[in-house]
């Protein structure tokens, strides 16, 4: 029997945001009522997990392809690509257990749904409109101002306070109860 896959939620917006505070206080609120949350977060630069000097580097530096690193607290997989394609957005996925919500940092351009954080105060536009998936947006302020008109009428998605969290979560919650 295949286990259903779970929703996904994107947490989209410019550097600066907000993204991964909001993303961190939903997990813990999630979590609180007993979901099991699991996270995708895509980076854009090299990255390191693992620390110089510790015997998983030195594998991994050595040529190894994987190294699992186990403890009686956490288990971690590193494979290195050793110049093979990066993982796709569906490749990355399947690799995730399962669980209640992935939440998704990342991969933005990719059409999957998404919560776009804003912050007027950025300077930024808005993702609405340019970037697929985008199911509501949380802002931090009101959109539009008497200098460039008020943009709220052309947005068809809802608009929540990136301050009111209890309502955010709310609509998480909504969301994972959508059929797919």
């Amino acid at each position: 029997m295949n286990t259903p896959a779970p929703p996904v939620l994107g947490l989209a917006g410019w550097s600066g945001s907000g993204k991964t505070t909001l993303g961190t206080e939903l997990i813990r609120r999630l979590s609180e009522r007993g979901l099991r949350i699991s996270t995708l977060k895509h980076a854009h630069h090299a990255f390191d997990i693992d620390q110089p000097g510790k015997d998983s580097y030195r594998h991994r530096a050595a040529g190894a392809g994987q190294v699992l690193v186990t403890s009686a607290n956490r288990w971690a997989m590193m494979t290195e690509l050793r110049g093979a394609a990066e993982l796709s957005f569906t490749d990355a996925l399947s690799k995730i257990d399962p669980c209640d919500l992935v939440l998704v940092e990342g991969f933005k351009n990719e059409d999957f749904p998404k919560l776009e954080v804003h912050r007027p105060t950025l300077g930024k536009p808005l993702l609405y409109g340019q970037v697929p998936g985008i199911l509501a947006i949380a802002s931090d302020a009101p959109l539009g101002d008497k200098t460039d008109g008020d943009i709220r009428s052309g947005i068809k998605v809802p608009i929540l306070d990136l301050n009111d969290l209890t309502t955010i979560e709310r609509w998480v919650l909504d969301y994972m109860t959508w059929p797919s």
